[in-house]
């Protein structure tokens, strides 16, 4: 399989320092650009929200990551760790959807970004419902056990 090389694009600067599992919805964090692709932000300010694609540059993937419990908790199943959100993946690459609050020059502050302060970011996408939303989309029960204090 031949090698795949990104380039972050910018910076996450946040208060939180060090991953958490839980809390993450009224976090304020600035992504901070190359400020030679400012101009790609223009007109982000009109979306509520955007999709943040990242590096998780603090978590470490072990084989027996491949199959677990989500956060270890025994009250839940183990699945696979494509069937989960956990940080401790294969590749490293964190998505999430958070809310725009404000846009200056290379800067955008948003809300509910769950990476920790000096996450590298690979890309910046708009969140468009029609492209987002999985129409009938379903999940698992236990997912609204993790979800309860997520945000």
């Amino acid at each position: 399989m031949p090698g795949v090389r990104l380039h972050p694009i910018g910076i996450v600067r946040s208060p939180v320092l060090e991953p958490m599992q839980e809390g993450w919805g009224q976090v304020i964090s600035t992504l901070v650009l190359d400020p030679a692709l400012a101009p790609g932000l223009d007109g982000v300010e009109e979306f509520t929200h955007v999709g943040v694609i990242f590096l998780m540059h603090l978590a470490r993937f072990r084989p027996t990551d491949l199959v677990r419990r989500p956060r270890g908790r025994s009250d839940l199943p183990a699945v696979g760790i494509f069937a989960q959100r956990a940080a401790c993946r294969p590749n490293r690459v964190g998505f999430s959807v958070v809310q725009v609050v404000t846009r200056a020059g290379p800067e955008l502050t948003v809300r509910g970004l769950d990476a920790v302060d000096g996450t590298p970011v690979l890309d910046v996408k708009p969140h468009v419902p029609a492209f987002d939303v999985g129409r009938g989309a379903r999940y698992p029960s236990w997912v609204d056990a993790i979800m309860a204090s997520y945000f």
